[in-house]
């Protein structure tokens, strides 16, 4: 079974920075496409970044451009978060997921598995 948890979120303040992984089990894991969504309260699930997504390079949503970089180790397994420059909007619980190669990375109705999420609390 697809396993994926996800760890590292937490409370900071505006213009702080945490570090989110994805630990991931149950599948060939650099086969796949690996995505971080979040979903803020009363707000839509969105893509925030994605490797091996559509796109040729890891995908970003724009309001995480420059700021927000997603890595990964393949041989750990694990997807990384490294988010920095942290402002209160990007608050929300954020979900790592796993997809098919070229899956779309915005669309979070596409056929993605889910990890639980981790509560990323950034105060202004």
């Amino acid at each position: 079974d697809v396993q994926l948890q996800a760890s590292g979120g937490g409370l900071v303040q505006a213009g702080g920075s945490l570090r989110l992984s994805c630990e991931a089990s149950g599948f060939t894991f650099d086969r796949y496409a690996i995505a971080w969504f979040r979903q803020a309260p009363g707000k839509e699930r969105e893509g925030v970044s994605c490797i091996r997504c559509s796109d040729s390079s890891i995908y970003y949503v724009d309001s995480v451009k420059g700021r927000f970089t997603m890595s990964s180790d393949n041989a750990k397994n694990t997807a990384y978060l490294q988010m920095n420059s942290l402002k209160p909007e990007d608050t929300a619980v954020y979900y790592c997921a796993q997809g098919r190669v070229g899956i779309i990375p915005s669309d979070p109705r596409g056929p993605w598995s889910w990890g639980q999420g981790t509560l990323v609390t950034v105060s202004s």
